[in-house]
């Protein structure tokens, strides 16, 4: 049997089991490799709101990371919810000597609206982690926080993603789920010294798209730490949210997950 990868998440829990660390354990694992962890805070959650958010202390934080990269060799990570620019600075000193790829996804919201990043944390992420990013995940609201522009047509993410790669040594992958529907949702990845690729997958029709984005960079980190390039990577992640979403499901109130057990039923991703 071959070695299998072991991918690390530097994120936030969810309660509510369908984003945040949790999501990304579920991807990994269903892909093939091997998920550690690193919390940077706990929240309180559902389907349909967060009621309360508790950050981890910066050292427990840091020795979490410390000690997973003792006992394991890293072939991928990638960071969700991150908070507060202490934790963001502390999680880019714990990186800062990595020799794997690593995604930074930066969640600043959740699905059911409740702010997931302190607003003076963002310049941090633009200062200390940005710079350490292999590939750079945000969706619209996340890219217009960055950029501070409004996106609304395919010509303003053409610019904001040219505004996010001057941040980054890697490449930016923003997603257009945020933008009206048709029947496909384009998410568009810029690598420095190319011209800006367009990648569609068709709608799903769901209001089960509780950790989308969470799930999306956790497959693309799995697959780069499987030895993938860059865009395969990208779009065998795409593929898989695609098919997770059109096996989603609603456990309880408000929006559920998407299905991260969709390889293991009889319609294969």
């Amino acid at each position: 049997m071959s070695r299998i990868a072991n991918i690390l998440t530097v994120a936030g829990s969810d309660s509510g089991g369908g984003a945040g660390v949790q999501a990304d354990l579920k991807t990994i694992q269903a892909l093939g490799a091997y998920g550690t962890c690193a919390i940077t805070a706990l929240t309180a959650q559902n389907g349909l709101h967060v009621t309360g958010i508790f950050p981890v202390t910066c050292d427990f934080v840091a020795q979490q990371i410390a000690t997973i990269r003792e006992g394991f060799s890293l072939a991928a990570a990638k960071t969700g919810m991150l908070f507060s620019s202490e934790i963001i600075e502390t999680v880019a000193r714990a990186l800062a000597d990595k020799t794997f790829p690593l995604v930074v996804d930066p969640v600043c919201m959740s699905q059911s609206g409740c702010q997931l990043m302190e607003d003076q944390a963002i310049q941090a992420l633009v200062d200390s982690l940005l710079p350490l990013s292999d590939l750079l995940t945000p969706n619209i609201p996340e890219a217009e926080i960055l950029t501070k522009k409004t996106i609304k047509e395919k010509a303003d993410i053409l610019e904001a993603g040219s505004l996010l790669l001057d941040k980054v040594p890697g490449a930016v992958l923003i997603k257009g789920g945020h933008l009206p529907k048709a029947i496909t949702v384009t998410d568009y990845l810029f690598v420095k010294g190319e011209e800006p690729k367009a990648l569609s997958q068709a709608y799903v029709a769901t209001e089960n798209n509780h950790g989308t984005g969470c799930t999306l960079s956790a497959a693309i980190a799995t697959h780069l730490g499987q030895g993938l390039p860059l865009l395969p990577a990208v779009t065998r992640a795409q593929q898989f949210l695609n098919q997770a979403l059109r096996q989603s499901y609603n456990p309880g109130q408000g929006a559920g997950p998407v299905n991260h057990a969709c390889r293991l039923l009889r319609e294969n991703c």
